[in-house]
């Protein structure tokens, strides 16, 4: 009998946002969605006030795969006291940060299969004393990963986008750009197309910085000084490269089908494609850590919070790719 990956771990994120009623939504459609088997980390106050859904409170994670048929399995956080709907506080955000605390920590431990992580606010992690700048980061110093090789990709059924420089003013992006940081993001992503994505050769396509691609330097130098010598390098490795390509003619349907990631230059470049095609499922993933962790690409939507408004497809999406980047890496 072929071996199955442990249930993944969700954290829920802020209690006050969407992250709780989205987690629940995704329950409810498990078997529509043939999602894998996973468990809530968080405040079960926050889940019964936006679903009325059953809920089991787990004695210890491994009874979640044998409970998630019947209930959504749930870790319980340390009490936050009530927190309402679409009205954070920061007993809310130490509920958040515990939540991703304890979800890492199991995976690292093998107690679940890899990590879902719902959304947070930062301006409330922040004010509780969080010095990092997302969750992707605070997951990789967890993990004992160097920022520059916990690589973020955003990832749709047509698109998959890496920015190289990620939350940075666009005015600094240019300084921040590196050979070395274009290799140490492409090799990371190379890699994990391999492991987690099962493409034996990765296609990787580079957007250029400026217009047209730098048009031969008279637009910019960064494609001829920086750009095009990690691509030599990269291809000198064996990596499928191509580019640097001008960034609005690599999107469109028929350019796509010609590489398996675009690696963009800076956050809305790699950002804006993605959430065009893909607003509603698509997935932020973590690529080069040892665990598997994927979050639906959207923020707490504190004003729709509690309405039943908030789109479940986004953490349905998340749920999905977690299990079957865990399931590949199981067999690898």
């Amino acid at each position: 009998m072929q071996a199955r990956p442990a249930p993944l771990a969700v954290s829920m994120g802020d209690p006050a946002g969407i992250g709780p009623e989205i987690v629940a939504a995704a329950w409810a459609a498990r078997v529509a969605e043939n999602l894998p088997p996973f468990f809530a980390i968080g405040d079960r106050r926050a889940l019964k006030a936006v679903w009325d859904g059953p809920i089991t409170t787990l004695p210890t994670p491994d009874a979640a795969a044998a409970a998630f048929d019947g209930a959504l399995p749930l870790v319980q956080v340390d009490d936050p006291g009530y927190v309402k709907p679409g009205e954070p506080n920061l007993a809310g955000a130490r509920c958040a940060l515990d939540s991703l605390e304890i979800a890492v920590g199991l995976a690292r431990n093998g107690f679940a299969g890899g990590i879902v992580t719902g959304p947070v606010s930062k301006a409330q992690l922040y004010a509780i004393g969080f010095n990092y700048p997302g969750q992707t980061e605070f997951v990789a110093e967890r993990c004992g990963i160097a920022a520059t090789n916990a690589v973020m990709m955003l990832a749709g059924p047509t698109l998959r986008t890496v920015p190289i420089t990620v939350h940075a003013p666009l005015s600094e992006v240019p300084r921040l750009l590196s050979i070395e940081l274009i290799l140490a993001k492409a090799r990371v992503t190379a890699r994990a197309l391999i492991r987690d994505y099962g493409i034996a050769q990765p296609r990787l396509a580079f957007a250029g910085l400026n217009p047209h691609a730098g048009e031969s330097g008279t637009l910019g130098r960064e494609e001829l000084d920086i750009i095009r010598p990690a691509l030599e390098i990269l291809a000198a490795e064996g990596i499928d490269v191509h580019g640097p390509i001008a960034a609005d003619s690599m999107f469109h349907a028929a350019a796509r089908r010609h590489y398996d990631a675009a690696l963009c230059m800076y956050h809305d470049q790699a950002l804006i494609p993605l959430k065009t095609l893909h607003f509603d499922d698509g997935v932020n993933v973590t690529l080069g850590l040892p665990i598997v962790r994927t979050s639906p690409d959207h923020g707490t939507a504190f004003g729709i919070a509690g309405k039943g408004l908030a789109s479940p497809q986004a953490m349905i999406a998340a749920i999905r790719m977690a299990g079957e980047c865990a399931a590949r890496r199981l067999v690898s």
